[in-house]
Formats: structure tokens, sequence, C-alpha cells
């Protein structure tokens, strides 16, 4: 099986691939791509006889989940989607655990209800076609007096039939007794108010996915991430920068591009343009070395912001006694948001833990950094 796919996001980003609801196409997910695509490549696909997508039926979402695999080249990868993309994403996770990094279901459930409705919906489809279902679909996918007819207008790129197979695996799709055997960090995203798949639905992937992650959006319906983009793509982004830390995925071009952009913000320009200018074939290798690695993959984590980041180094550097460095982190811990009071504090509770010298020999090398950033200002 073939699916219609495009990949958008920088070319020495990590793959995310995201999967759409049914009667949707790729470009549900339009409101997320800026946001994402600043670190992520992201590779959308659209289900059979959806947006660009051939015709297809008889099929699972097994099927389905083996299609998406083919399109992910990459020995590792997050995925995610909306509803039967959610699912379907499921299944990725559980066909090739060793593969996936991160999984994000929005709006999806483990069943999808009981066969019966699914399979009424599928002969109503091949009796007057998908068009027929707008006013019902347009209930369900938003709340009352949201416009969302750009996603709506959708409908005429969906070929019937293959819409009704989508239904009739819809109809044989169970993954409740198989949760527990989902390894990939999982964030469960769910809109308070949707119909399509209640709150319940959400709890039961909550509660069955080890160690997943709720985020409830207020006021949102089915298509949450079209309806309400800002707390979605959020919890996406919180979620996926915790469990793909910054360096993972790079070539050692972008990590040394993204550790250059750091230490300049952080210590810089003027200092890290005389750093550079200083640098001989002898130590290249080594400002190569801490630019990836100390720049881009420790400073660029998720889990520490750069004021935490800065009390820290305060810290280490005086419990070390490196203060041939500790000046220069003084002026970068302003930069990064701490006042002078704050410096202060860190190195009183130095002279507790690290000792009263070394604490002396701090003050003495911070009050020199702040008296030269005065008379530079």
């Amino acid at each position: 099986m073939k699916l219609h796919h495009r990949v958008d996001g920088p070319g020495c980003g990590p793959l995310l691939v995201l999967g759409p609801s049914l009667g949707t196409t790729m470009d549900v997910w339009q409101p997320q791509l800026p946001a994402l695509t600043e670190r992520w490549r992201v590779l959308r696909y659209d289900l059979p006889g959806h947006g660009g997508s051939p015709a297809a039926g008889g099929f699972t979402l097994d099927d389905l989940a083996r299609a998406v695999l083919d399109l992910a080249g990459e020995p590792h990868f997050a995925v995610g989607g909306i509803s039967v993309g959610g699912a379907i994403a499921a299944t990725v996770a559980l066909k090739a655990p060793e593969r996936v990094r991160s999984l994000v279901m929005c709006c999806s459930s483990a069943r999808f209800g009981e066969p019966g409705p699914w399979l009424e919906r599928a002969a109503l489809v091949r009796a007057e076609g998908v068009r027929s279902l707008a006013p019902a679909l347009a209930s369900r996918w938003f709340t009352e007096g949201y416009d969302g007819s750009w996603i709506i207008d959708r409908l005429d790129q969906v070929d019937d039939e293959s819409y009704a197979a989508c239904c009739e695996a819809l109809a044989g799709f169970d993954l409740r007794a198989r949760l527990p055997e989902i390894a990939a960090p999982t964030l469960v995203v769910a809109g308070t108010d949707d119909p399509a798949t209640p709150l319940e639905h959400a709890l039961t992937l909550a509660t069955g996915i080890p160690g997943a992650l709720l985020a409830t959006v207020p006021g949102a319906s089915h298509l949450a991430g079209v309806e309400r983009p800002g707390p979605v793509t959020a919890a996406m982004l919180r979620h996926l920068s915790g469990t793909w830390p910054a360096g993972v995925g790079k070539p050692a071009g972008a990590s040394r591009a993204d550790g250059m952009r750091t230490r300049r913000e952080v210590l810089g320009g003027p200092h890290v343009d005389r750093a550079s200018a200083r640098t001989t074939d002898f130590t290249r290798d080594f400002q190569d070395f801490i630019t990836r690695y100390a720049w881009d993959e420790i400073w660029n984590r998720p889990g520490l912001d750069r004021r935490a980041r800065s009390l820290v180094t305060l810290t280490a550097l005086v419990a070390r006694g490196h203060l041939e460095e500790l000046g220069m982190h003084v002026r970068a811990a302003l930069r990064n948001g701490l006042t002078r009071d704050e410096i202060k504090e860190v190195l009183l509770q130095t002279a507790v833990y690290c000792g009263v010298p070394a604490a002396n020999s701090a003050f003495a090398v911070a009050q020199r950094a702040l008296a030269d950033l005065d008379a530079e200002e």
C-alpha cells in the first residue's frame, strides 16, 4: 500500500511522522506545522483515498501501520496522529518498539466503539457519498460556533469507497489489551468537548499505556489541534522535546551550528568572536567539541532553562576552583536572566558547601566581572 505524503522542515532534523483523522487530509496538521518544523522534519501522510493517496479497500489498521513504517526510512523516529491517525501511530509503536522514540495520540482511542455504527456508516457512504456526512461531521469535529469550513471542504478530496473501507477497518480495531505493551513515551491529548472520542477514551489510553501523560484541551471538540492549536502545539512540543533531547538525530554540522548560536547568546558575540580569532590548528578540534557537546547537546537540552543552567554552572565552577571561567559565566548569568542579587546568593551558598576560601575568591572574581561590565556600559 502506498500513501501520499509530504516532508517539511530541516533536512537534519529528527523525523516526526503524523497521521490525519478519518475524512481529513494531511492539512489537518497545518496549524502545528510552523512550530514543529523549526526543529523537526515532519512527514505527514494521507489515508487511502484521501487527499493525494490512491483509492484502496479491504485493509486493516495493521496494514496502514505497515505502510507508515515503509514511509519512515529512519532507524528512529517519533510518530503521532489524530483519531484514526493516533490509532495507527500506536500500532506502529507496537510493531517497531525499537524504532519509535516518542508517541502522540490526539483525540484518539484504543477502540472506537462497537462495530455496528461503523458498518452502518460505511453502507451510508457507499449509498449517498462522503459529502452527505458533512453536517454530522461538522458537529462532531468542532464545538458550536466554530467555523471549520476549510476542513469540511476537504471532504471533496475523499473517495467514497476508501472512506467506507476505513470505517470497516475501525469496526475491527481493538487495542485495549495491548496498551501495556507500548514502550514509547506517550502523550495523550483530549478535547474536553469531544463527542467522537470522549474523555473516558483518553483516560483508557493514559492509564493503560505505562507512563503516559494526559493533556486535556478545554473548549475543544474532536479536531482539537485545529480548533485550539495553541495548547495542542505547546503540549506536543513539550513532550517531543522531553523525549528526544536536542542533540539526538542531528549530524555534526547541525549540532555545531546550533551550539554556536547558543554560545553566542549566552556568552555574547564579542567574547565568542575573540575566542574564535584565537583558534589555531592545535585547538580547533577542541573548540568544535565544546561547541557541539557543551553548547548544543547540554545547554540546549529541554530539562532546565538557561537561568537554572547558569545557577548550576556558577556553583560547579566555584566548587572545582575554575575561577578563570567564573567571571565569564557571571556575565553569562546576567544574560540568562539572573539578577546581581541572585548571583550573590549563589556565591553565599557556595561558602557553606564549597568552603569560605573558595567563596572568597569567587566573590573577588565576580566583583571584577561586574565592575568591568559597568565600565563597558
